[in-house]
């Protein structure tokens, strides 16, 4: 949607402060079940009773979102000594603490230990078959994101010296938002909204219950058998967790491959991980309908031309992201929004030059060290009238199944789309003397370079998210595979297999020609 022209007298409403418990009943409603660890959690990114600051004056910068593009935006402006205002209308921490990140690699963990307990016997170690307790795995889960939650908590940040505003956020004009009955004015704003999941448009869906991972966290009771729509990293993550703890789980995608923007190599080994842990996967199908019964779930499908079901209790749905924009009244403030999101140039800002924007909400990026990464950008080109580009982020990412897929830089097909002149080299796992040691030899380290020079990297291994950041680091310094030749890795490590693609690039540099020298001078010096 185009930005429209700001009119005062058209768009500023007749503002209205809202019952106090409005606000904390939405952010009960978001987090469930209401235990120890839940209360404690919104005890801090949603405290009882908290009353908004009286405001007044002008903001040096507002921030619209305490996700992690909010919280950092926030608390890097504040330390410089700005003044600034965070807005929440639910919970602090955003979709990372709460439903993302957070929750979900502390159900990983669970389901990585019952993956080396089956490994034992490969190992010479009889182990039983491991007894999953969800219940525990769930709440221990909760718990743990309450002992983090600390960090992000509005006392922390009131303490830091922001003002914390909790309620629904409206521009009323290019310079002003209104929060629950308060106008605040400001010099510069962010808008770091983030992204919710998205419900892809399949008849039946919208009346079934389905999950997302905005409630699958609540669950206090394992489904037997799960159904997940969507092959990207959430439903493949979660999909091998629940197949772990012992639910049969069906997973379908659209495209013939998991991971559909990975290497198609990387994707395959992924694929067999869920395979070989129970999952079933129907890929490269379009579900056609969504219906619940008295038997389940069913999910209805087209294959080879013939209709295919599944059925399952009950049915995650991991399809994509949509911005969080609808509510903002963007349009007051002459903000261009669409489809994917607000519209940032390559210094993140909007259409109105005192407006930027970072995270999820503006960035094909989805990911916490982006949105990290973006808030950087924003508190030295809003504050400082800085001239940082997003488009310089080297931004690696990781997907967490059993092994873990992760990559930075560009992929072979996009270093030719470019007209880079492009060189792959692959070292498999197998040739790693601790993979061979570790039973981890299904993965490999590939990198693609231009005469040398990194211009991207995939890892597929137990720990390629730990890996990747080497590669990044490279990149980032515009360095290369000799640098990583050189680098001295501790032995025997996994990440040696890095240091491996640096030394087969140097074995390139030997050429026939070269390799007779070098016969011709040892002949010669042979003689002295």
């Amino acid at each position: 949607m185009a930005a429209t022209r700001y009119d005062r007298r058209r768009a500023r409403p007749e503002l209205r402060r809202m019952p106090s418990t409005h606000a904390r009943m939405e952010a009960e409603s978001l987090v469930q079940p209401l235990d120890d660890a839940n209360r404690e959690l919104l005890a801090h990114v949603h405290p009882e009773g908290w009353q908004n600051p009286a405001g007044g004056g002008v903001y040096d910068l507002i921030v619209v979102g305490a996700g992690t593009a909010g919280l950092v935006s926030a608390v890097g402006a504040a330390g410089l000594g700005a003044r600034v205002a965070l807005v929440e209308r639910a919970l602090m921490g955003g979709d990372c603490l709460n439903v993302g990140c957070v929750p979900s690699k502390g159900l990983l963990r669970a389901a990585r230990l019952v993956g080396e307990a089956r490994k034992g016997d490969a190992l010479g170690v009889r182990m039983a078959t491991p007894e999953v307790d969800f219940e525990r795995v769930m709440r221990r889960m909760r718990r743990r994101r309450a002992d983090i939650s600390p960090h992000d908590s509005a006392r922390r940040f009131a303490g830091l010296g922001i003002d914390v505003y909790f309620g629904d956020a409206q521009f009323t004009g290019p310079r002003e938002i209104a929060v629950d009955g308060q106008a605040l004015r400001f010099k510069r704003a962010v808008i770091a909204t983030g992204a919710r999941a998205a419900a892809p448009p399949i008849p039946g869906l919208a009346e079934t219950s389905y999950l997302t991972n905005e409630n699958l966290f609540w669950l206090t009771e394992q489904p037997r058998r799960l159904l997940v729509i969507g092959g990207g990293p959430i439903g493949c993550e979660m999909a091998q967790a629940f197949a772990r703890f012992g639910s049969h789980v069906t997973l379908v995608d659209m495209s013939p491959q998991v991971l559909a923007r990975e290497d198609g190599d990387a994707a395959a080994i992924v694929a067999r991980a869920l395979e070989d842990d129970g999952v079933t996967l129907h890929l490269g199908v379009r579900p056609q309908q969504v219906r619940q019964g008295p038997d389940g779930v069913t999910v209805t499908f087209e294959r080879d031309g013939a209709p295919s079901q599944v059925v399952g209790d009950r049915l995650l749905v991991a399809a994509g992201r949509a911005p969080n924009v609808e509510t903002l009244n963007l349009e007051a403030a002459n903000v261009a929004y669409g489809s994917r999101g607000v519209e940032v140039d390559d210094r993140l800002r909007t259409s109105n030059r005192r407006i930027y924007a970072a995270g999820d909400v503006c960035s094909a990026f989805k990911f916490t060290h982006a949105a990290d990464a973006m808030a950087r950008i924003v508190i030295q080109n809003a504050l400082f009238h800085g001239r940082k580009r997003a488009s310089a982020l080297v931004i690696p990412w990781c997907t967490y199944t059993d092994p873990e897929i992760a990559h930075v830089g560009l992929y072979e097909r996009e270093a030719r789309e470019q007209g880079r002149r492009v060189d792959t080299l692959t070292v498999l796992l197998a040739e790693v003397d601790r993979a061979i040691l570790d039973e981890e030899t299904d993965g490999f380290v590939r990198v693609h370079h231009d005469r040398g020079r990194l211009l991207g990297c995939t890892i597929v291994a137990p720990h390629a998210g730990e890996m990747i950041g080497e590669a990044a680091y490279v990149i980032t310094q515009g360095g290369g595979l000799a640098e990583l030749s050189a680098t001295i890795h501790p032995y025997p490590t996994q990440v040696e297999a890095l240091k491996k693609a640096g030394d087969a690039y140097r074995r390139t540099l030997l050429t026939p020609a070269v390799r007779r020298w070098f016969t011709r001078y040892f002949a010669w010096t042979r003689s002295w």
